[in-house]
């Protein structure tokens, strides 16, 4: 950014219009850098903050070091201490002082360290460990959980009073190992490269308490880097303090702030536990009366539409008595309609009859137990039965034609 950029033409500035402007070209032509010096006119404020200058044989510059970020120093600078500072550039704009936000200090002489870290770090970025397609999730209910540190150390304590605190019922393995000196970072990875091995553990915590660079520069060690990025259990590096960082931060599924804070990462609340079991629980409850209110209502419908079984045998005795006079009545339908057609044929029938014939005066001539249809079938004398319509005779021939 320039002033031409930020600036109309003929623009005339007040005094916090110029700071103003001058804090954000500030601010935005400095990243986050390092820079050296003497410590001079340090002053701890009751609010917490620290007030000093950094000066070497030409200049000098004011510095703040705000408490949110001091108080995870293991040292306080001291009058004429040289010391490296990680700081931005910015103006206090009430008094227009040119000044530098420190976030973080350490004794000189450690630039070399930092280098190295650099370059290692670099390094394991570039053949992708610190991917996060490779981070293996944390499990939520572990059973067991090992811890890579010091028998002796300050984060042990931390971690299993967390862990007991949260939830006692989880096991705990100590892989121990020295995590401060010479030698101390191949221990550090033989004990993960343990851990692997035996396959006893759902979480890894690999941890330390705070310190200054070299007494962490253990966890940078390519050697512990690679121990992790090897491990098949989920890993959680909890290193120093918040501030702190290490290569073993980045190779790690995750980083936690603080061994505190890595304990409670790998572990699920007793307490939380309660209150999820108390939250469904009260979901459930929830569920269940709407279901039961909603079946209910249901079955309060299909109530109103069910009768007694006395009503239902009644309503069937009435439907029966119903279907026999419907029987009785379709039977008499049908025996009239037989009726009709019966005295229909009986009359045809006595119209047809011989004796009908018979009635009206005519006879039927036999001979030989035959009728006789033709008169060339007799012959004169011959002897004939005579059947009447009431009774019969006999005769003889004496003429035909």
């Amino acid at each position: 950014m320039t002033i031409s950029d930020t600036l109309p033409l003929q623009k005339i500035l007040t005094v916090s219009e110029l700071n103003h402007l001058a804090r954000e070209i500030l601010e935005l032509s400095f990243p986050l850098f390092w820079i050296s010096g003497e410590v001079s006119n340090f002053t701890r404020a009751a609010s917490g903050h620290w007030y000093f200058s950094l000066k070497d044989s030409a200049a000098q510059v004011k510095c703040v070091m705000f408490k949110g970020r001091n108080a995870y120093m293991d040292f306080i600078p001291r009058e004429g201490d040289k010391i490296e500072a990680r700081c931005t550039v910015t103006l206090y704009e009430a008094r227009g002082d040119f000044q530098l936000t420190v976030e973080y200090v350490q004794k000189a002489g450690l630039g070399a360290l930092f280098e190295a870290f650099e370059k290692l770090k670099n390094k394991l970025a570039q053949e992708g460990l610190f991917d996060k397609a490779l981070k293996q999730p944390i499990p939520k209910h572990p059973t067991t959980i090992g811890i890579v540190t010091s028998p002796d150390a300050a984060a042990l304590r931390d971690v299993l009073t967390t862990l007991k605190r949260r939830n006692p019922n989880i096991g705990v393995i100590v892989y121990p190992t020295p995590v401060q000196g010479k030698g101390a970072a191949i221990t550090i990875a033989n004990a993960i490269d343990s851990a692997n091995q035996r396959q006893e553990v759902d979480t890894l915590i690999i941890c330390r308490g705070g310190g200054s660079l070299e007494d962490l520069w253990q966890f940078n060690e390519e050697i512990v880097a690679r121990a992790s990025a090897n491990c098949s259990i989920p890993t959680i590096s909890g290193v120093g303090h918040e501030t702190d960082f290490t290569i073993c931060d980045f190779v790690a599924d995750i980083r936690a702030a603080t061994p505190t804070a890595a304990a409670e990462l790998a572990s699920i609340s007793v307490v939380e536990l309660q209150q999820q079991l108390s939250q469904l629980r009260h979901r459930l409850e929830r569920r269940m009366d709407t279901w039961l209110q909603a079946n209910s209502q249901r079955l309060d419908f299909l109530a109103r539409r069910l009768i007694s079984s006395f009503q239902q045998l009644e309503n069937q005795a009435l439907q029966f008595k119903q279907l026999q006079n419907r029987l009785i009545f379709a039977m008499q339908q049908h025996l009239q309609k037989h009726q009709q057609i019966l005295m229909q044929f009986k009359s045809s029938i006595e119209q047809l009859s011989p004796h009908a014939v018979l009635a009206r005066g005519y006879a039927i001539v036999e001979s030989d137990g035959k009728a006789v249809t033709n008169s060339n079938q007799l012959k004169i004398g011959q002897e004939v039965r005579l059947q009447l319509h009431v009774g019969e005779a006999q005769a003889n021939i004496i003429n035909k034609r």
